[in-house]
């Protein structure tokens, strides 16, 4: 968010003014609601126990009861939370703008609901970018991962424009993540007909656990037989990790960049407030192979470069190996000469 003038900021949301002196009431119905969906939502119970304890020793103390200035509030509740839980997902919020109204406080209301609609089908569902790099190569980026139903069409025709290419560029490094079914959807195409296991999450709600399988049909080609590379940095998070994590462990893809963000617990936005939230974690992910994932650590690439040159290393690692399968001499000699140009600038 840009800001100008404290004036201006004033004139454009009123209501700031009046957060500003945060009430103790509202300190402590908030307080009160975090604790009450920690404690009912949170993957680990035992976790969220130790959080009350630590929210009510500082609920004790002067610098709460003193605490008026909401963003104040807000980062030393995230810095209480960050103390007591090694969980990147886990964040308090603190909005301006009053939350829209919920019926449910755990549900996103009907007005949020259709606002994600319009965003998704504006942004094309996170796909920003598809084409053909030189040396035949496929390259793809998107930002996040809708639902199936979001990320069906462009990922049809991602799949369909790049079914010729021999090696194939994914694109994750400002991936934030996102739906767990749409990760499944994605990967699917990586892999033959046969179901593989891609990953599980474990939920608390109902103490269950579900599988993610890649899926038997498809609308666009499988992209079998030939090489990915997937592109990653500290900003690739969540549902992207899952991605990359899953193709790491399935020998299906050479991850390109640096660590990710390590988020691996999914769950939703609890309304704490008019203008109060929290992401709050209900499950964990459980990959099939290693029993664990990467939350805390983030996911460790098979080869470690700057980010902002992951794209030519790759581009060049993919040509290297279209170049062994060519058989005119001629064209070697332009894809050789095309490696070089690339190893030149990564």
């Amino acid at each position: 968010m840009i800001t100008t003038t404290l004036i201006t900021a004033l004139l454009l949301n009123p209501f700031s003014a009046l957060v500003a002196n945060l009430d103790q009431t509202t300190k402590d119905s908030v307080m009160d609601n975090l604790v009450r969906e920690m404690n009912a939502r949170y993957v680990m119970p035992d976790i969220a126990k130790k959080v009350e304890g630590a929210l009510a020793d500082w609920r004790k103390k002067d610098d709460y009861k003193q605490i008026t200035n909401p963003n104040t509030f807000s980062a030393k509740v995230n810095e209480i939370l960050k103390a007591n839980v090694t969980d990147a997902h886990l964040r308090f919020r603190y909005s301006a703008t009053p939350l829209p109204p919920r019926q449910n406080p755990r549900e996103p209301s009907q007005e949020e609901i259709e606002r994600q609609s319009f965003q998704t089908r504006f942004v094309n569902s996170g796909f920003e970018k598809v084409e053909r790099l030189p040396g035949n190569v496929g390259y793809v980026k998107f930002n996040f991962f809708g639902s199936p139903e979001d990320m069906a069409r462009p990922v049809e025709g991602v799949m369909k424009f790049l079914s010729n290419t021999d090696a194939m560029i994914i694109d994750l490094r400002d991936n934030g993540g996102g739906h767990p079914a749409g990760v499944q959807l994605f990967c699917s195409y990586f892999f033959g007909e046969k179901p593989v296991h891609l990953n599980s999450i474990y939920f608390r709600e109902g103490n269950r656990t579900d599988e993610f399988w890649t899926l038997e049909k498809l609308p666009a080609p499988r992209y079998l037989d030939r090489p990915v590379f997937v592109l990653v940095s500290k900003r690739t998070g969540s549902g992207a990790e899952e991605c990359s994590y899953n193709l790491q462990q399935l020998k299906r893809a050479t991850l390109v960049g640096s660590n990710t963000w390590g988020g691996a617990n999914p769950g939703g936005v609890v309304r704490l407030g008019d203008h109060f939230s929290c992401f709050i974690p209900t499950g964990r992910a459980i990959n099939p192979y290693t029993k664990t994932n990467w939350e805390g650590t983030g996911v460790t690439p098979h080869v470690a470069v700057d980010p902002a040159k992951a794209l030519d290393y790759a581009h060049a690692a993919a040509v290297k190996n279209v170049v062994t399968k060519v058989q005119d001499p001629e064209l070697k000699k332009s894809l050789e000469a095309l490696v070089k140009e690339l190893e030149t600038k990564g």
